[in-house]
């Protein structure tokens, strides 16, 4: 039973035989996109918590240890619950209305399949308590979004650059200026877009591809700096808006290492051809964070001051961590997802790596956390 449906006895039998079809038309897609996982997850986990949802929930926390079971806490409650409501809508889909689709041909919009799911097969009354959670799970990401870019208008650009004398009620308004504007920018852009499906692979892929270079050298080199970041910023974004126009027969995915070796490229040519940054402020970096990758001019500076500063000396013990932390997520993904499908034999393999993983990052990371 799925919300009052009962599956018809046949229904492994048509979900196999969409799942051939599947294997033989994407595949190759298929193997893009996990690739795409998981680089996401080596290169979010070497860049930090971005500037959005992520920083504010890190920010709420008093202590390094409790921002880092925040994380990992997150994951698990959301990850299992949220693929089991997508999984048991795609299963339905795919078992139901796969006729109607092949029917429409090649004018099948696929952005209209979960609204149809839930139009056929959730209730009344539960269509309004799930419309509801997925707007509200929207407004939180949307909101943070608008909390966040406000801050670097008016903190970066105008408190710095335009004027530094000003009141913090002129701070204040001009913040509620920059959020209309980009409330209302956003709004016209939705307008324009071709659709939802074509946004999300070029934020996921060829966005994601333009700053994430610049927000993994900030924590992995010492010599990178301002000039750095905002050249590799700059060098992702046009690539990540322009080169998908220029080539739009090439999926977003498929572009994702050219734009990011753009934006590395971007990262590197402004860093070097510009003065690094000040002793005093790399080493009061170092020293609050140690951070580990390519410090060591900075450390030889502090040690000389300082003898007895020990650095960071945890990278296997980490990498070790992000690599497991990327299997325990995936299991996290596929574990309701062979639930719903009945792969009894997927399921057990997933759930005996989901336990691995978890004793793993208990001996390792967990019971190492300092504060």
């Amino acid at each position: 039973m799925f919300f009052g449906w009962e599956l018809n006895l046949d229904w492994s039998d048509r979900l196999a035989s969409v799942n051939d079809k599947i294997e033989q038309d994407g595949f190759e897609m298929i193997g893009y996109l996990v690739m795409m996982m998981l680089f996401k997850g080596i290169f979010a986990s070497l860049a930090g918590p971005v500037p959005s949802y992520d920083m504010q929930r890190v920010l709420s926390t008093r202590t390094p240890a409790e921002a880092a079971k925040m994380s990992g806490l997150t994951m698990l409650v959301l990850y299992a619950p949220r693929y089991l409501m997508v999984a048991g809508f795609a299963v339905l889909a795919l078992v139901y209305l796969t006729p109607e689709f092949e029917a429409m041909g090649a004018s099948i919009d696929f952005e209209t399949v979960l609204p149809l799911a839930i139009d056929r097969f959730v209730p009344i009354g539960f269509q309004g308590l799930l419309l509801a959670g997925l707007l509200a799970a929207f407004m939180g990401t949307f909101a943070a979004f608008i909390n966040a870019a406000p801050a670097y208008i008016v903190n970066d650009l105008y408190k710095k650059y335009v004027n530094p004398e000003a009141s913090q009620k002129t701070y204040v308004r001009y913040s509620y200026v920059a959020s209309l504007i980009l409330v209302i920018i956003g709004i016209g852009a939705g307008f324009f877009a071709e659709s939802i499906n074509s946004l999300t692979l070029w934020i996921t892929s060829a966005l994601y591809g333009g700053y994430a270079a610049a927000n993994v050298l900030k924590w992995i080199w010492w010599r990178f700096n301002g000039y750095g970041y905002f050249f590799g910023m700059l060098g992702g974004l046009l690539a990540s808006t322009f080169i998908p126009r220029l080539m739009p027969e090439v999926i977003d995915i498929y572009l994702f290492p050219l734009i990011l070796g753009i934006s590395f490229a971007g990262c590197i040519l402004g860093t070097l051809l510009t003065a690094p940054g000040e002793d005093e402020v790399l080493k009061a970096f170092y020293k609050g964070t140690r951070p580990w990758g390519f410090w060591k001019p900075v450390i030889r500076k502090i040690q000389a001051e300082d003898p007895s500063f020990v650095p960071n000396q945890d990278f296997k013990r980490d990498m070790f961590n992000v690599l497991v932390g990327i299997v325990w997520q995936m299991t996290l993904v596929v574990m309701p997802i062979y639930l719903l499908i009945r792969e009894t034999q997927s399921l057990l393999i997933a759930l005996t790596l989901f336990i691995i993983t978890s004793y793993l990052l208990k001996k390792f990371w967990y019971d190492k956390l300092e504060d």
